[in-house]
């Protein structure tokens, strides 16, 4: 399983931005797909996840702003964040699983590169 992310970039406090995870195979359909950051000096920490029968999970931090889709045909998920803070700085990475967790980081199997996430005040 390869996943490509994608989207990152810098924005002002209050905009937007679309991440991507691009996933080879079947893997959209078939594991539970995850959105991870890990800010400077922080550990990685979970963010939102889509479930293989697309049940969604947030961080409380970002509930209500961040949305977790998918589109199977392109076998892509997508991290659409609105009303970015300063403090969603951080470089955000895809993983996928297989064994049924979702926010549960050590037990993801495969892992994008990252994608960095500037978020200006």
């Amino acid at each position: 399983v390869q996943l490509q992310a994608s989207g990152g970039g810098l924005v002002q406090a209050g905009g937007s931005l679309r991440l991507s995870c691009a996933a080879s195979g079947r893997t959209v359909r078939t594991y539970n797909m995850g959105w991870f950051r890990q800010a400077p000096g922080k550990e990685r920490e979970f963010v939102a996840a889509v479930t293989w029968s697309g049940g969604t999970y947030y961080a409380d931090s970002v509930k209500g702003r961040f949305t977790i889709s998918r589109d199977i045909a392109k076998n892509t998920v997508y991290l659409q964040m609105n009303n970015l803070k300063p403090e969603d700085t951080a470089v955000y990475y895809c993983a996928a699983d297989r064994s049924g967790t979702t926010t549960t980081q050590v037990l993801y199997d495969y892992w994008g590169q990252g994608t960095q996430v500037t978020v200006s005040s």
